[in-house]
């Protein structure tokens, strides 16, 4: 028999600033104390431990945005994360701050496919390996083409955008950095079930990775999917839950010889509350809540967003207020804007800020009818075919859209009770960001859209918008109305 040794592998992703607990069927559920208890539980009960998180740290709570993301790494740096990879919103400050905060955090950030253009220097180390009790682990990072959209404005930066290109530099990586004393190859990846479903399949089996620990599209899996012989898990988002391995590895023959996963849900059952993360916490817990206390309305009353592939209440809410008094006929409002599932009755600076982190300029274009009619049938059946997690929009109050999933077809598409005819010319407009990924999301380039008039920013902020709206008016109400129908 070889020398078998265990190890028990933790992981969690997309954290976005989910620091406090909330009330679940009549018990604490989640917050970073929470989390960090459960954390200090296992490194006490089981004898090699390792915990690493597979990005989106940041964004989502104001302890955050306050911060810029310095509270977060003074907080994660009290987990002990052996390694953590890059997401998407890691960049939302800028790609310098995030540098910096690289050099903040007492845990190492890897990744393997963000690099400056010019001369094709990584931008963080591409893998790291640790050992513990004799167990080489080597973890390699990969990041989603999603963090394109985010580094626009600073061009000198590049990724590899596909997973074919993606799976290729994993390949490169193990060539030339793995050695033959590497027990366990965990890709923290960060580009989505689906799309960890794709590179799986991509993997040489001849690289030898042995796990994939994803992140990003908050997918709550119940079992690990297999594929290409290699196991994919990904454990919801924010600190509800935490995803554990119980391995077995044949450290002589360089193997897994067992293979356990399951999700645990973090809550004051299952972990005590950490002291030293809960002291930490209220430092910066008091000095947000301190700013961000006061009124702005009370709505008629709670308004939920339970999903982003939907047509929900909040997002009724935010696409009517963007688009009334505007110059433009209708408003798609990114359903992924909103970072929480309900908003109200009382509504708080705090409560808009963590609903709606991010702060976008409002573009305007021209399109005809025939383009909309093709954008709204592209994006409704892209979020239908990836299980929800392309982008989604809500519309504005008098569009009304019904999609048939049996023909990839559009079977109304009207404006205030009038059906929209392809020669119409609509203005409708939309946040940065997705007007930054506008081939992506709708199917076609901006290009063609253009061509009938130049876009035009009409709002520097969004985000000032929702805050001057809210702020001015009470008792708003909201409800689904059937702007958005899909007839499976």
């Amino acid at each position: 028999m070889g020398d078998i040794r265990k190890l028990t592998l933790l992981h969690s992703n997309d954290m976005h600033g989910d620091f406090l607990p909330k009330e679940k069927d009549g018990k604490k559920t989640g917050g970073i104390s929470y989390l960090s208890g459960y954390i200090k539980k296992v490194r006490e009960e089981e004898k090699n431990v390792l915990y690493v998180n597979a990005g989106d740290l940041f964004r989502g709570s104001v302890i955050d945005s306050e911060y810029k993301g310095l509270s977060t790494v003074e907080l994660v740096d009290l987990l002990a994360p052996d390694a953590v990879t890059v997401g998407n919103h890691e960049v939302d400050y800028g790609i310098a701050h995030l540098l910096f905060l690289e050099k903040c955090a007492r845990f190492p950030i890897i990744n393997a496919n963000l690099y400056i253009k010019s001369n094709h220097a990584r931008l963080f180390d591409p893998y790291r390996v640790v050992e513990v009790d004799g167990i080489k682990v080597m973890f390699i990072g990969i990041i989603t083409d999603e963090v394109l959209s985010a580094t626009r404005s600073e061009p000198i930066i590049g990724s590899f955008v596909d997973v074919w290109e993606a799976a290729s530099q994993v390949g490169a990586i193990i060539d030339n950095y793995k050695t033959d004393k590497i027990d366990l190859t965990v890709l923290l990846t960060h580009i989505g079930y689906e799309q960890d479903k794709k590179l799986a399949e991509l993997l040489d089996p001849n690289w030898g990775v042995d796990l994939i620990i994803g992140s990003h599209s908050h997918t709550l899996l119940k079992t690990p999917k297999v594929i290409n012989g290699v196991p994919i898990v990904q454990a919801g988002s924010g600190t509800t839950h935490i995803g554990r391995f119980d391995l077995e590895i044949d450290i002589g023959e360089h193997v897994v010889t067992r293979c356990d996963w399951r999700a645990d849900e973090i809550n004051e059952v299952t972990a005590e509350p950490d002291p030293v993360m809960e002291s930490v916490l209220e430092v910066y817990r008091s000095e947000a809540d301190e700013k961000y206390s006061r009124i702005l309305t009370v709505l008629a009353r709670q308004f939920s967003h339970p999903t982003r592939s939907a047509e929900t209440e909040l997002g009724n809410l935010f696409a009517d207020l963007m688009q009334q008094d505007s110059s433009f006929d209708i408003m798609l409002f990114g359903a992924g804007t909103l970072r929480g599932k309900k908003l109200g009755p009382v509504v708080t600076y705090k409560d808009l800020k963590e609903l709606i982190p991010f702060v976008n300029p409002i573009y305007m274009m021209t399109v005809t009818g025939e383009q909309f009619k093709r954008m709204c049938r592209h994006y409704i059946g892209e979020s239908i075919r990836t299980g929800g997690s392309s982008e989604f929009y809500d519309v504005s109050r008098g569009v009304r859209l019904v999609y048939d999933c049996a023909s990839d077809q559009l079977t109304e598409c009207s404006l205030i009770g009038r059906p929209i005819q392809d020669g119409d010319r609509l203005k409708i407009a939309m946040q940065e960001f997705h007007y930054n990924s506008f081939e992506r999301n709708f199917g076609f380039p901006v290009e063609e859209v253009l061509k009938n008039s130049k876009a035009r920013m009409v709002v520097t902020s969004d985000f000032s918008v929702y805050e001057e709206f809210l702020t001015t008016s009470t008792n708003l109400d909201s409800q689904v109305e059937g702007r958005i129908t899909i007839v499976k």
